[in-house]
């Protein structure tokens, strides 16, 4: 009965896979299609790669997307890791209250901060643009990156910083040269996640654009019912940087740790033979 049992998980743990990832597949394979054809595949080519480039609407749904995310990457994770350290100081009340506000955002559904971003900037009459997206994104992404920055502060001893500022160092020396180092791991993961949740954003970038003004997930949404290979094509780079980014998210940190290991595992032997 018990095996059975796994037999049937694992060919329901299969069926999940293959119905959330076959279609990415299928969009990537038919992206080198030769033709039109979206149910035919007649050979290998890279002509809709190439007019994707050479079409200036791509370009510049393109452009919009790299700018934001980038310009929301740097200053969520700045404003991100500046937040963290500073919770980590606080008193625990304080910290836990503004712990369970920092997880309102990514529990909410993204139509819900959606709409409240846009009835936001109309209420203080903010004509919406690029640098309205930018805003809604930066604060989207703030508490991914203090997410990821906290559980590297914890493990940290509190009395580090103090050690440094007693052996010379001025506050700014000590967060620099002494927490900074310590934490970056989790900094490189928040920058990641906030870059990769950016990039892929749709919901919220839709109500907080300003006209003629769009990035990829937009463009995409605008032209999918239409028969246009480009779009595979486009939807396939997307594809390929989220994952590229994820990989990263999950590697850093495991080469990271087994750096770690092998260091405190190399001064261990040192420590023996002496």
């Amino acid at each position: 009965m018990e095996q059975k049992t796994g037999i049937f998980q694992k060919i329901w743990f299969w069926l999940i896979i293959a119905f959330f990832y076959l279609p990415i597949i299928y969009v990537v394979f038919f992206s080198f299609n030769r033709s039109k054809s979206l149910t035919n595949f007649t050979g290998f080519s890279q002509r809709w790669y190439q007019r994707m480039f050479e079409s200036r609407p791509i370009l510049e749904a393109i452009g919009h997307t790299v700018a934001c995310a980038l310009i929301a990457t740097v200053v969520s994770t700045i404003v991100g890791t500046i937040t963290a350290i500073g919770l980590s100081k606080s008193r625990r009340v304080l910290r836990e209250t503004i712990n369970q506000v920092n997880n309102l955002p990514m529990l909410n559904p993204d139509i819900v901060t959606a709409i409240g971003f846009m009835l936001f900037f109309t209420s203080l009459r903010i004509r919406t643009s690029f640098w309205t997206m930018v805003l809604a994104h930066i604060a989207f992404c703030i508490p991914y990156v203090i997410l990821s920055v906290m559980p590297k502060l914890r493990s940290l001893d509190p009395n580090m910083a103090e050690a440094a500022m007693d052996l010379g160092c001025t506050p700014m020396q000590a967060l620099t040269k002494v927490i900074v180092p310590q934490i970056k791991p989790g900094i490189i993961s928040g920058a990641l996640v906030a870059f990769s949740m950016s990039f892929d954003d749709f919901v919220i970038s839709l109500f907080t654009t300003g006209p003629g003004v769009t990035n990829i997930s937009i463009y995409v949404y605008g032209n999918v019912k239409r028969v246009n290979p480009t779009i595979n094509a486009l939807s396939a780079l997307l594809v390929v940087v989220i994952t590229t980014v994820l990989i990263i998210v999950n590697v850093v940190p495991m080469i990271h740790e087994r750096r770690a290991g092998k260091r405190v595992t190399a001064s261990q032997i040192e420590t023996g033979i002496h």
